[in-house]
């Protein structure tokens, strides 16, 4: 039996375990937010916030970088008052922004349904779903800003579901007991996308807004301790581009694709804000991933990507899973209604299938461990690198919503989502039950702001799923939109005119010093990507680099295993710098050339992940460490010891990129200060 002095040493241990890979800076905190009751908060920083008054604007500049929701909301808004914007997206058109894939709606506290919603609720459900590990006052924010980005979208045109008399329709998600999701069929994402897209291209028409298309972000340029601009290489020319303001904002989206298989477009990249990170913008809980678990399953190694079931199918699909393993091969069909496993609505009877998300996806990967998964047999390597056969996938069930509903009613709702599963599983999801498992999707870390959106660098800002701020350590379904359009519609117009007032800053040149610089590290990563000329291919780094982060820092992580990811992360970044074979030049279009950029990026934030994940000894939404459960396998958080945001700063190298070895990023703890909502052990039973 071990005693209270062995349990400390062990854990001094642990610590020291931990503490090998890093170094622990000063604490930091917000000091944006107003020091008053948090109703009264935001409406006070509208009113605190310095004004620029109309002709001042003309003469401001500013750069954003992503046109998706938060970008191109907030592009329209800034082009709106009058500001002269620059906008950078590396698609062909801001409309294929991945925003574009969001299906299942938009939270707003509108409380249509008179069910007992409210501005508090919403707060209270976020902080709760985010297991108390974002910052409240940013939360409250989003929620009382969320009711005016409804009537902001309807006023666009956005084709909303209505009920019979014509009023906006509800429906509900994971991890709430109310309806307060506004939906557009399985398309939300992409008519809000069309809705901020045509307003910024009315901004575009009227002269306000500049459109750089097909344009990537490879630096942030620094002037005096202060963002000033970007440098972006044309992606269909290859021409090193320098562009110069009094702003920059980041609105790129999140960082899924580390782990290659995600439900993320296959551009979806860290780079700029990476780059922004090596120039001293703080990565807040880097380690904070969510697991969807309404993806269609993995069928092997061809996959490049994985496909998005929205989660709103969890309203009216049931989920289950055979009760016995000899079971799992046959027909759902033929599997009698006894002998099937409702395993949500039996360990959660209060919420159901309607559980938060990272709840749902880990109970899907006990089912499958247990070994009453169903599927295709796939292969896969355990935490102990042997390799083995699992059936990875539960069943997500229509049959009693159409006995209720009727098949017409079904189609209504879900059509275009019954049809893309069809499309891609050639199976009909009307007859048969669908076949589901979790999936990487959303990353709640990114760059650490404060109240007003700015990150630790002056005048960069960082807005939507690019920073951390709303949704500690697992996100509501339905709220990345409501974030986006907050942020942009909403937010930044009002936080960054108290920065833009001090404003025109002193002019820059291209010329500057430090534009010369920003500029020539570019060229020279360009160069030395094309010059390595080894014999792996970009793809196959990237891949490995997938496996390892899906093995080690995904579902479930423990120390062993974070603590192997990052020896295995470090050796494939050494590899990947002797041994990369880079195709083409930089005078042209280049996607291996774009690839190599982007996976340099991801190496480097992989190892920060575990990192991050190794050092947090406790499990909180979608981090879950297996050191750290509950008797019935919950999440079990250290409140004592963790309740603070992560906020790393980059060290350095020693030597360049290619040879040298990275010095131990510095932690900054943000204290977690909760004055409105109860600190609580989070239960959904």
């Amino acid at each position: 039996m071990s005693t209270p002095m062995d349990e400390q040493t062990t854990t001094s241990a642990k610590r020291n375990d931990a503490a090998a890979f890093f170094t622990e800076g000063a604490p930091i905190r917000d000091t944006k937010a107003p020091d008053v009751d948090i109703a009264q908060m935001w409406t006070q920083q509208k009113f605190t916030n310095k004004l620029v008054n109309p002709a001042n604007r003309r003469k401001l500049n500013v750069i954003i970088v992503g046109t998706g929701l938060a970008g191109a909301s907030a592009a329209a808004t800034m082009g709106e008052a009058g500001y002269n914007i620059k906008t950078f997206f590396y698609q062909d058109s801001a409309r294929r922004a991945h925003s574009i894939a969001a299906q299942g709606g938009i939270n707003a506290a509108k409380n249509y349904n008179d069910d007992g919603d409210s501005t508090y609720r919403l707060f209270y459900d976020t902080v709760k779903g985010g297991d108390y590990r974002s910052r409240e006052t940013n939360v409250y924010r989003l929620a009382e800003v969320s009711t005016n980005i409804i009537d902001q979208c309807v006023a666009q045109g956005v084709p909303f579901a209505r009920e019979y008399g014509g009023l906006l329709d509800n429906r509900s998600f994971g991890g709430v007991q109310v309806a307060r999701t506004f939906y557009a069929a399985g398309q939300t994402g992409q008519q809000l996308l069309i809705g901020a897209y045509q307003a910024m291209e009315r901004q575009v028409a009227k002269g306000t807004v500049k459109e750089y298309k097909r344009h990537e972000m490879l630096e942030v340029i620094i002037k005096d301790g202060r963002a000033r601009g970007i440098v972006a290489r044309d992606m269909v020319t290859g021409e090193i581009e320098t562009h110069l303001a009094d702003v920059v904002v980041l609105a790129t989206g999140g960082y899924g694709n580390v782990f290659f298989l995600s439900t993320n477009a296959m551009g979806c990249n860290i780079t700029a804000p990476w780059r922004a990170h090596r120039k001293g913008a703080y990565f807040g809980n880097p380690c904070y991933t969510q697991i969807h678990p309404t993806c269609i399953p993995v069928s092997g190694d061809h996959q490049s990507k994985l496909t998005l079931m929205s989660e709103s199918l969890r309203n009216d699909g049931r989920i289950w899973v055979p009760k016995n393993e000899a079971d799992c091969d046959k027909d759902p069909r033929d599997i009698p209604e006894e002998a099937r496993d409702y395993y949500l609505e039996r360990i959660y009877p209060a919420f159901g299938n309607l559980v938060p998300r990272d709840i749902a996806s880990r109970q899907a990967k006990n089912m499958c461990d247990e070994g009453r998964g169903v599927g295709p047999l796939v292969d896969e390597v355990d935490e102990h690198g042997n390799k083995r056969q699992m059936r990875r996938g539960v069943y997500l069930d229509f049959t009693a919503a159409m006995e209720r509903m009727g098949e017409a009613a079904v189609k209504e709702k879900y059509g275009n989502l019954f049809d893309m599963y069809a499309r891609i599983t050639g199976e009909d999801p009307y007859k048969t039950p669908m076949r589901i498992y979790p999936a990487v999707h959303y990353t709640m870390g990114g760059l650490w702001v404060d109240y007003d959106l700015q990150t630790s660098i002056t005048g960069l800002y960082c807005t939507g799923e690019a920073n951390f701020s709303d949704h500690g350590a697992n996100r509501l379904g339905a709220s990345s939109l409501m974030q986006c359009l907050a942020d942009g519609y909403f937010v930044l117009p009002n936080t960054i005119r108290n920065y833009l007032a001090d404003g025109p800053f002193e002019p820059i040149t291209d010329d500057d010093p430090a534009v010369l610089e920003a500029r020539r590290a570019v060229e020279d990563r360009i160069q030395k990507f094309l010059s390595i000329n080894g014999e792996r291919t970009v793809d196959s780094f990237h891949k490995e680099l997938g496996r390892i982060m899906w093995e080690y820092c995904g579902m479930e992580r423990t120390e062993e295993g974070l603590t192997k990811a990052i020896g295995l992360i470090r050796d494939l970044k050494k590899e990947f710098w002797s041994n990369v074979k880079v195709l083409g030049t930089a005078d042209t279009l280049n996607q291996s050339l774009e690839k190599a950029g982007r996976v340099a990026d991801f190496l480097e934030l992989g190892e920060l992940m575990c990192i991050d994940a190794l050092h947090r000894r406790e499990s909180c939404g979608g981090h879950f460490r297996a050191e750290s459960q509950t008797e019935d396998g919950e999440a079990l958080r250290h409140d004592d010891e963790f309740a603070y945001v992560a906020a790393w700063e980059y060290a350095g190298m020693d030597g360049d990129d290619s040879d040298g070895a990275p010095q131990h990023p510095v932690l900054h703890k943000e204290d977690l200060v909760y004055k409105f909502i109860e600190l609580k052990q989070r239960s959904y039973k």
